[in-house]
């Protein structure tokens, strides 16, 4: 599905500030794998997903989606079959338009562009099925404009916006990282449900040690560019909080 061969990366090359972050990475995921990514702040965590998604090119190597080399591909066009969510609620969503407004920005994004009315109301209906499944009320919001809702039901509606049209790849960058406790936790569970009931291959950062545990079916723990451990299937459930803090005490 997903494959990373032999990728180099180097900041500031040839300069005084010249910083080394991967040299001969190698990484796969397979096609409906729900990969949770931790490590220390400068890991390569968030520049992993950038590589994937085009938002930085690597200097050497090669980046494969569905067997295809899109090394080179730029973002926006890799943007047709991956979505991503940031950490900030305010990132995915336009705060001066509505939620029908966004929504119907990411409904047309894998559409060719034509001369066909970018807000069509004949949506609605469909656009409040794929919200109330959220549980929020957000269906009832489709006139209200984004700025106004709560940081939880922005992350909410941008993960809707991510997968309303059925991405190849969901890539979730802390997107938990800054809400509440309680509304981090409405989010998982909604994450989870949303990635299961699609069978969507998906990557997700998180520093939330309960959600590592809970949520993924293969969990990689990330220092200085390189994946020093790789769990899945049967030892990643049996996992405890004890486990995975001794595992980042070893490296």
């Amino acid at each position: 599905m997903i494959e990373l061969q032999n990728v180099a990366l180097t900041f500031h090359k040839g300069t005084e500030h010249e910083h080394i972050l991967f040299e001969g990475f190698s990484l796969v995921i397979k096609q409906g794998e729900f990969v949770i990514v931790m490590g220390d702040n400068g890991a390569g965590k968030s520049t992993l997903m950038s590589l994937i998604s085009g938002g930085v090119v690597p200097q050497k190597g090669k980046i494969l989606i569905a067997s295809k080399d899109v090394t080179k591909q730029n973002e926006h066009v890799r943007a047709k079959q991956i979505a991503r969510v940031f950490q900030d609620p305010k990132v995915g969503t336009v705060p001066d338009m509505t939620v029908r407004e966004n929504l119907s920005i990411a409904f047309n994004k894998a559409n060719r562009y034509s001369l066909r009315r970018g807000v069509n109301k004949a949506n609605d209906k469909y656009f409040m099925e794929v919200l109330s499944e959220l549980g929020l009320g957000l269906e009832e919001f489709l006139d209200k404009k984004t700025g106004n809702l709560s940081g939880g039901q922005r992350q909410a509606l941008s993960l809707i916006m991510a997968m309303i049209t059925k991405p190849r790849l969901l890539l979730l960058d802390e997107h938990i990282a800054a809400l509440d406790p309680e509304t981090a936790k409405i989010i998982l569970a909604k994450t989870d449900f949303i990635i299961k009931d699609n069978e969507q291959t998906a990557i997700m950062i998180t520093h939330n040690i309960p959600a590592a545990m809970k949520y993924g079916s293969r969990l990689i723990f990330m220092r200085n560019g390189k994946v020093m451990f790789d769990i899945s299937g049967e030892e990643k459930e049996k996992l405890t909080a004890e486990n995975i803090v001794d595992m980042f005490k070893k490296v």
